[in-house]
């Protein structure tokens, strides 16, 4: 029986990683759930999985919960709840589902307490990547990749020597918008944009998929995953979806990894692993899906893409202001205050303004993307005036 918190349990990932988990009621048990606000989804779960300790990111609602008088439960608050929650004694598994860089401080919690750390955020990675190794080096904690392209490639090197790997190869579904042009992109809807054609997500990486930065982040999260230089690492679009990664080697064989576009999948497999549970989906019919077809992504029209790699290439606090900027921008257009456009016009203002610094300090990490959150929201300000004045 493996013992399991799960962060950001109301959230895409964490409502099918609570579907995983009742299905297999004699091999894992929630032990503590987390959410950012949603107590609603909370309490039902408290009812449903009984666990001993919960947090609430939002201090006003986890008062709220308090006064409902949940007596069987433990109930905590803030970044330092899920903090504790994270390094809670009796843990095996932390899946770490929070959406955005709140997730970097239970992530390296987790690793401290030398849980085994299922990992779903990929800003941990994107944000912290050389703290969240040098811990995990220290530690000796396991971290399971749960993004489908990174949990893919995880199985591809199971048995594999890492000295004879030639390359990353992630693929990429193009997103809801793939063969427009930027100018087509202009008039796109926060509606239109969270209709992915492939995925079921929650709307922060449904939009980052959308504009492809979805995909550099997952290049730098590989990056520090799998110790694998930069420039081995390649962004392949595959419209279908059924190739979830690939690896190739030095004698030029390749492996991919193909499966169902469900999230169950590598859910379920980060925490098995290193066992293999039954799955309810269907096997894979190739007969009906016909053929694969591949691209090269288009940077021209989704430009989100290559300031990702710009902000790989330039290092240090750069790829942390990157992620803070792209959050603060995915937030206004989701609450339609810019355009699909405006997009990476923040992230490029934020990132041409910024001074780096040393990444591998905790602090100096978190003022950088204070201010790049800063930064963000004074381009997003000056575009909602349809101000064009420069900003210092």
């Amino acid at each position: 029986m493996k013992n399991i918190v799960i962060l950001g349990s109301s959230g895409s990932i964490g409502l099918q990683a609570i579907d995983v988990i009742k299905r297999f009621p004699d091999k894992f048990r929630v032990i503590g759930l987390a959410v950012h606000r949603n107590i609603e989804v909370l309490e039902e779960q408290i009812a449903e999985l009984k666990p001993k300790i919960v947090v609430v990111a939002d201090e006003q609602a986890a008062s709220k919960l308090k006064e409902r008088a949940h007596k069987k439960v433990e109930i905590l608050s803030g970044i330092e709840g899920l903090e504790s929650l994270a390094a809670y004694p009796e843990v095996d598994i932390v899946l770490n589902a929070l959406v955005g860089s709140v997730g970097l401080q239970p992530t390296l919690s987790a690793l401290k307490s030398g849980k085994t750390l299922a990992l779903a955020n990929k800003e941990s990675m994107v944000a912290g990547g050389a703290i969240v190794k040098r811990v995990q080096k220290t530690s000796g904690a396991a971290i399971l990749p749960v993004d489908s392209e990174h949990n893919a490639i995880f199985q591809c090197l199971v048995g594999e020597k890492q000295s004879e790997v030639k390359k990353l190869i992630i693929t990429a579904s193009g997103g809801p918008f793939r063969g427009r042009s930027f100018e087509e992109l202009e008039s796109v809807t926060v509606e239109e944009a969270l209709a992915h054609p492939r995925w079921t997500m929650g709307p922060k990486i449904t939009i980052d998929s959308a504009t492809l930065i979805n995909k550099g982040l997952e290049v730098v999260e590989a990056h520090w995953l799998f110790d694998i230089p930069y420039e081995k690492i390649e962004v392949v679009v595959h419209p279908q979806s059924i190739i979830h990664s690939m690896v190739e080697f030095e004698d030029g064989s390749i492996k991919a990894h193909l499966g169902q576009t469900d999230m169950r999948t590598p859910i379920q497999y980060a925490l098995s692993y290193p066992d293999r549970l039954e799955s309810p989906l269907p096997s894979l019919d190739f007969v009906k899906l016909g053929k694969l077809t591949f691209e090269s992504p288009d940077i021209k029209s989704f430009p989100c893409l290559e300031y990702a790699l710009d902000a790989i290439k330039l290092g240090k606090t750069y790829p942390a202001v990157l992620n803070a900027a792209n959050e603060e921008a995915v937030a206004a257009f989701l609450d339609k205050k810019i355009k699909f456009t405006d997009i990476p016009a923040v992230i490029e203002e934020t990132m041409s303004r910024h001074v780096p610094d040393d990444e591998a300090n905790l602090g100096i990490l978190l003022e950088a993307e204070d201010w790049a959150r800063a930064k963000a929201r004074q381009v997003i300000e000056l575009k909602r005036s349809g101000s064009k004045s420069f900003i210092s």
